[in-house]
């Protein structure tokens, strides 16, 4: 029998597009582990698709997963069948634009081939603590990485 493990998602971004984080709170028989962590350029959908994915590299082996998440950019495509048709229109929306962040879309789904995946989407920054604690590791990620980046060179003035 698989193992049944339940991970809690969340991406943020200083800026859209900025400096982004993910966080991770992964369960498994009450078991809890954490990861988190960041970009220099991107947006707030890549983190969340992004800390979906770190949150499914995290297993050891094939597991039944129930995911929770805030972001229904994550998650609808699952819950209302969107990926499929997104899938055999190449990658189109039902309005023909290109799906953005396919390369996200396509190693997601690489993943959820391993695993059996459920989707349940939670009400983001409200009573649902786990969710709070990934939002908190990914602002935490994007702090520590701009941290380490220069800061802004202010604009040159005129007539230099």
């Amino acid at each position: 029998m698989k193992k049944q493990v339940e991970i809690y998602t969340d991406g943020a971004c200083s800026g859209n597009p900025g400096v982004g984080g993910w966080g991770v709170v992964m369960l498994y028989k009450g078991h809890k582990k954490e990861a988190s962590g960041a970009e220099k350029s991107t947006t707030n959908n890549r983190m969340e698709l992004t800390a979906i994915i770190q949150g499914l590299k995290m297993l050891k082996e094939p597991c039944v997963v129930t995911i929770y998440s805030d972001s229904a950019y994550s998650v609808e495509p699952f819950l209302k069948g969107w990926i499929n048709g997104w899938i055999i229109k190449g990658w189109r929306t039902s309005s023909k634009d290109e799906v953005k962040n396919v390369d996200l879309w396509k190693e997601l789904l690489s993943l959820m081939q391993i695993h059996e995946v459920s989707y349940i989407k939670v009400k983001g920054h409200a009573d649902n603590e786990l969710n709070n604690r990934c939002d908190a590791l990914a602002r935490g990620a994007i702090k520590e990485l701009q941290k380490t980046l220069p800061a802004e060179l202010p604009p040159i003035p005129d007539g230099i």
